[in-house]
């Protein structure tokens, strides 16, 4: 299929310098805000602004994405939650370096993040894991993410037993369970532009102070 000539314009807004301020965390949440103000309009389809996509690379070299969703963010990072035997996981804990990407296409932005992931204390993913329903407690003890399984039926079996076995009692906190904090390093904020001349600023960070943001060709 020869998709050529499908194409649109990038006309919303635009980005200067003087749109930025000096901290990409606080201009991550400025925009974080905009996308989340946007996406409770119900004449506009942004079903959801916390998606980001999380890149990761095993082993053998070879990259791998998926969408996650952000559950929190501050100075330190941005934070996510999966299981630990995940493949996400596993190449974190062989390769640290991650890479995550904010797509807000109804706002024709974007947001590329880089940066070091490391486990968020027990601590810290416990207080998440008791805030999510009880169904969703048990769905991370029934799903072995990332290994096969025979059939999704056979995954509601599971889900069914430890309900039966749970009953109105608490569901016990998986060890296996837990978040990463995508520590940044470099922050890219990206504005969709007229004929493709699209608004490119990229934040780094050097010896632990964020730089001047530095707009790029697009």
């Amino acid at each position: 299929m020869d998709l050529g000539e499908y194409r649109r314009d990038y006309v919303k807004d635009g980005l200067s310098r003087k749109d930025l301020v000096a901290d990409p965390m606080q201009q991550f949440s400025h925009w974080f805000a905009q996308a989340l103000e946007l996406s409770r309009n119900d004449a506009v389809s942004m079903p959801d602004p916390t998606a980001v996509v999380v890149a990761t690379v095993g082993e053998n070299g070879m990259p791998s994405q998926r969408t996650v969703l952000l559950k929190f963010y501050d100075t330190r990072g941005f934070v996510f939650y999966t299981n630990y035997g995940s493949r996400k996981a596993r190449e974190i804990a062989g390769n640290p370096q991650t890479s995550l990407i904010f797509v807000w296409l109804e706002m024709e932005r974007q947001v590329r993040v880089c940066g070091r992931a490391t486990k968020v204390g027990v601590a810290e993913s416990t207080k998440y894991i008791l805030s999510r329903p009880k169904e969703s407690q048990m769905s991370a003890w029934v799903s072995s993410q990332s290994k096969p399984l025979t059939s999704r039926q056979a995954l509601l079996q599971k889900l069914d037993e430890m309900k039966r076995k749970i009953g109105e009692g608490k569901v016990p906190i998986p060890s296996f369970w837990g978040g990463f904090r995508v520590e940044p390093q470099e922050i890219e904020f990206w504005q969709g532009g007229s004929s493709r001349l699209h608004d490119r600023f990229q934040y780094v960070k050097k010896e632990g102070l964020w730089q001047p943001p530095v707009r790029l060709a697009p």
